[in-house]
């Protein structure tokens, strides 16, 4: 586990403040093999996570990360949003989400490959919850 970062910035004030740690957790990255292996089969999604292993980790907001993957807020009430909601008001730090970018030119979204439940988490403390990440291209 990764050591923690500074807390993200709520702009709201609906609730605690997200902290994040500086790495992904160990697990994050077979999870993400995982569903990518869906998309562009095993070749393809190891060498993403490979890539998401080496990117450096940087901040988005809650909206935009939903809004590029174009995937929909799940209910604060989804048994995985309320546990991370939960870690949230423990003080847990929280894991930066791992995403594959989109492309304009080909007409994709971005892909939340681990942490839609972490992003929705946030996004119901505030839209504006600044949000860790690691992003690459497939």
């Amino acid at each position: 586990m990764g050591k923690q970062t500074s807390p993200s910035t709520v702009e709201g004030k609906r609730g605690p403040t997200v902290r994040w740690l500086d790495e992904p957790e160990e697990h994050d990255y077979p999870a993400a093999a995982s569903f990518l292996s869906l998309i562009a089969g095993p070749k393809a999604a190891s060498r993403a996570v490979t890539a998401l292993r080496e990117a450096v980790t940087l901040k988005f907001k809650a909206k935009d990360l939903l809004r590029a993957a174009g995937l929909p807020l799940l209910p604060v009430d989804d048994p995985e949003v309320s546990k991370e909601l939960n870690r949230v008001r423990e003080g847990t730090a929280l894991s930066p989400c791992l995403v594959i970018r989109g492309s304009a030119k080909n007409g994709t979204t971005a892909r939340i490959a681990d942490g839609y439940h972490r992003i929705c988490a946030s996004y119901h403390l505030s839209e504006e919850t600044v949000v860790s990440a690691r992003i690459t291209g497939f």
